[in-house]
């Protein structure tokens, strides 16, 4: 089935959406990854676009989503804001994504040294900087009561990707039910700098792995 088509969209489920970002991640630490023909992918994508996956990730120039991933033009909406913080804005863009688009899986991406998270921790005072940081507060406060192993040591990190999967949960109701119905997975994910590797230490796609189907990225 080629991808970049409605057709794909409509007849993949949220898990094999979250395989391909686990394929993807693989690719990308083993660097194989694909040969993406980006000329094609215009072509293939000017008519509309049907990304699998939207994936709200920090602004640090070290985690593209689409590198990290091996994806390529049209294959995932991706918002990136300092510390991967949630605010209505964010919250309107993720449900446009997954009730008018199709998107099947909501990724919520951290990573290791954060710089708003470590800017958080110190409590930086300036401008509009000082609003930002406090919605990480949260985390931090959770990350001190929490004795959960992780697999990389950056517990913050890690306790900011849940917060704002719950924020987002709770504070829409269009993906709270299409979440609830199985129409869309929710996932959660921190990424080291280090190796590049993406821990997916939150799967809920609210299903097991289809038997008679398996998706391979083009």
């Amino acid at each position: 089935m080629r991808k970049h088509s409605k057709e794909f969209l409509l007849n993949l489920t949220p898990y094999q959406g979250y395989e391909l970002l686990v394929e993807g991640n693989k690719r990308f630490i083993a660097n194989l990854q694909a040969d993406h023909n980006h000329l094609e992918m215009i072509n293939e994508t000017r008519d509309g676009q049907y990304p699998f996956a939207v994936i709200l990730s920090c602004m640090d120039s070290r985690t593209s989503v689409e590198l990290l991933f091996d994806q390529g033009l049209g294959d995932l909406f991706s918002i990136r804001v300092a510390g991967n913080i949630v605010n209505n804005d964010i919250i309107g863009s993720i449900e446009y994504a997954v009730k008018y688009v199709g998107s099947k899986v909501l990724m919520v991406l951290g990573h290791t040294s954060c710089g708003a998270i470590n800017s958080a921790k110190s409590g930086v005072p300036d401008s509009n900087i000082t609003g930002l940081l406090n919605k990480i507060q949260p985390a931090i406060s959770k990350a001190l009561l929490d004795n959960t192993k992780y697999k990389f040591d950056d517990k913050v990190a890690y306790t900011n990707v849940e917060n704002s999967l719950e924020e987002i949960l709770t504070g829409s109701p269009i993906v709270k039910e299409m979440f609830e119905k199985g129409e869309i997975g929710l996932v959660g994910g921190v990424y080291d700098i280090q190796t590049g590797e993406v821990d997916f230490f939150k799967n809920l796609t609210k299903e097991t792995k289809p038997a008679a189907q398996t998706v391979t990225a083009a």
